[in-house]
């Protein structure tokens, strides 16, 4: 199953000094996940600090237990939201009459 996640930092709740130890951590950690396969891309945002990424994993569950392991997430310091996606009915075969 394929999903897209929309990350943003928790920046109400910590400062920025919180974050700097936990950032090359996570960032690596992301490096792994797209080496395993679960992450099939990755962006910044431009908007606030934070990510959006394209993800596989077999069910939400499993997905939810790697997202898990980031370190922001695993702080409290991520807001992450999941939506599972479905490939788009225009590029599949078209059916004349």
């Amino acid at each position: 199953m394929q999903f897209i996640s929309i990350a943003r930092r928790r920046t109400e709740s910590f400062t920025p000094e919180a974050f700097e130890p936990l950032l090359e951590p996570e960032a690596e950690k992301v490096r792994e996940l797209y080496a395993r396969g679960v992450v099939r891309a990755v962006w910044s945002r431009e908007d606030v600090l934070g990510a959006v990424m394209l993800l596989e994993a077999s069910s939400r569950e499993a997905l939810d237990a790697e997202l898990a392991t980031l370190p922001l997430s695993a702080a409290g310091m991520l807001e992450i939201t999941v939506m599972p996606i479905k490939a788009y009915r225009g590029f599949g075969p078209r059916v004349v009459t």
